[in-house]
């Protein structure tokens, strides 16, 4: 089961933790192969717009049992109206996605002395150094603080976990969704030692997230005006009233935030829902496991994780299979990792804290894989394990919210992806 670790030891323990279509920089395009996953032709020239809201570090309170307060902020793609700065015309589909559970602050000093201060551990404690041990590990408690305060301390930026889905969004966008990449540093920074609360907590901001643009999308609430360009800080002008089909809403989650999405998607909390939001797929980027792991078994789910990910959260497949009323797709990627779905936790972001969180094996790029086997995989890069999460995320939300059956032979494993490696396991339980 899934837990919280406390503060001090956070940023060591998170690394712990179609059908024949074409990818083209990471792109489900139409291909001439009959029965292949089919886009909206004119995807790859849609213009796509970017915004970002920002409501306050402290705006959003989960409540009891919950202790703590969180931001209400987020990224927002969506395709935009030829000659505004609007969505297109239509009523679109909508994705909320939630980021898991990693550093809050971008406090690169602090991030250097921690460093410094684990090798200064490591060596007082194999030389019998208790006073020496003492003093790093004191250093090493202080600079997990910096990193995991919330809000940040002046000067330092808040780290942009909602940032590294960029990839998956963009493309999303381009099919005609409007997807919205939420903040969740305020949750991270206050969730230790909460672990049998903090998965009701990510799925309570979720539903507020929701709630703020069912509000949008009738021309009132919070959220009314305060959408901003990323690049200005001034106000973004887009008006979404009108613009939203909340009755094909989509959620997506990485890490905690997939056990955030599994708890706000469980059969116990559809009522939970704002009314007229109806949530109708839900895919987890290697969700971890939700306190009390409560059944998904009426919305569509897919589950999509790596061999190599040390969190190792490919069970709930397992856990819903046989029950499940909704159709269920297990999506394994031999030598995927935890870390790679998001740019920003990833070695080539250069962002404080990335890191490739696989366990090395013995040979050059070999991971060791986390089902039980101890086998040795060929690790995938960052490039080509984006490339295949798209692929599969596009074709999940188009078959579900878009009703594109010719995703299926990919999600039902029939098919693959050409043009990325022959790495990907597909369980599809047909619903009962």
């Amino acid at each position: 089961m899934t837990t919280v670790a406390k503060r001090g030891s956070r940023v060591a323990g998170t690394a712990a933790l179609a059908a024949g279509a074409l990818i083209v920089a990471g792109v489900v395009t139409a291909p001439a192969e009959a029965g292949a996953v089919t886009a909206d032709p004119a995807a790859a020239t849609v213009s796509v717009g970017r915004a970002v809201y920002d409501l306050g570090d402290l705006a959003f309170e989960p409540g009891a049992p919950y202790e703590g307060k969180s931001e209400i902020a987020a990224v927002v793609r969506y395709p935009e109206a030829s000659g505004s700065p609007g969505p297109a015309p239509g009523r679109h589909p909508l994705i909320v996605m939630q980021h898991g559970q990693w550093a809050t602050c971008a406090d690169r000093p602090a991030q250097r002395a921690l460093t410094k201060a684990r090798k200064a551990l490591e060596r007082a404690e194999q030389a019998g150094d208790e006073a020496a041990a003492a003093r790093q590990t004191e250093i090493i408690d202080r600079m997990s603080d910096r990193l995991w305060a919330w809000p940040c301390r002046a000067g330092v930026a808040p780290l942009p976990s909602s940032s590294g889905y960029e990839y998956l969004a963009e493309k999303l966008a381009r099919e005609g969704f409007v997807v919205v990449s939420t903040g969740a540093n305020g949750i991270n920074a206050t969730s230790g030692g909460q672990a049998d609360s903090v998965y009701r907590a990510r799925a309570a901001l979720i539903n507020k997230h929701l709630e703020l643009w069912r509000q949008l999308d009738a021309g009132k609430g919070p959220l009314r005006g305060k959408l901003k360009d990323p690049a200005t800080g001034r106000g973004k002008g887009a008006a979404f009233a009108g613009r939203l089909d909340l009755g094909r809403v989509g959620t997506l989650g990485h890490s905690m935030g997939g056990g955030g999405v599994m708890q706000q998607v469980s059969d116990r909390r559809h009522g939970d829902w704002p009314a007229g939001v109806r949530v109708k797929a839900a895919l987890g980027l290697a969700p971890t496991a939700t306190w009390d792991v409560e059944p998904v078994t009426k919305v569509p789910l897919a589950v999509l994780w790596g061999t190599c990910d040390q969190v190792n959260t490919g069970e709930y497949v397992k856990w819903n299979k046989r029950k499940n009323k909704a159709p269920l797709h297990g999506i394994t990627l031999t030598g995927g990792n935890h870390n790679y779905f998001n740019t920003q936790w990833s070695p080539s972001s250069g962002q404080v804290a990335a890191v490739n969180d696989a366990i090395p094996g013995e040979r050059r790029g070999q991971c060791v894989a986390q089902d039980g086997t101890d086998r040795r995989d060929q690790g995938l890069g960052e490039a080509a394990q984006r490339r295949i999460a798209t692929g599969y995320t596009v074709a999940f939300f188009r078959r579900y919210l878009l009703g594109d059956t010719s995703a299926q032979p990919l999600l039902a494993g029939r098919k693959r992806l050409p043009g990325v490696p022959d790495v990907v396991k597909v369980e599809y339980v047909k619903p009962h």
